[in-house]
């Protein structure tokens, strides 16, 4: 698992193409948080799916379905990153994808207010 720096966008912008990496086959980690975003590059002729773990439990044992966005192909796709997605044992979100091939990802954090 590949731990997933996050960039902090300026008031005068950001550029992020340069700054895709390839997706891990054993997954990715990333920050939580308001205004934290995971950008998703499909480059492939196929849809991916993205899953964003969720490590929460409702009444102490009811689990939380896991958030599983696809991202067509062709097409980028900004993901919120949301504190839901913090574990709380590693402060992350583990995120997983159906494949890697020509998936490419980045992490930004914009200002909130």
């Amino acid at each position: 698992m590949a731990a997933l720096t996050t960039n902090v966008v300026p008031l005068t912008g950001l550029r992020y193409d340069n700054l895709l990496a390839p997706a891990a086959g054993g997954g990715d980690d990333c920050a939580t948080g308001a205004g934290v975003l995971l950008i998703v590059k499909n480059a492939d002729t196929t849809p991916k799916t993205v899953t964003l773990a969720v490590p929460a439990l409702v009444d102490g044992d009811l689990t939380i379905s896991s958030r599983a966005v696809v991202v067509p192909n062709a097409a980028e796709t900004a993901i919120p990153i949301t504190e839901r997605y913090r574990n709380p044992s590693t402060g992350r979100c583990a995120i997983t994808y159906s494949a890697v091939t020509s998936v490419s990802v980045c992490v930004v954090r914009v200002a909130t207010s």
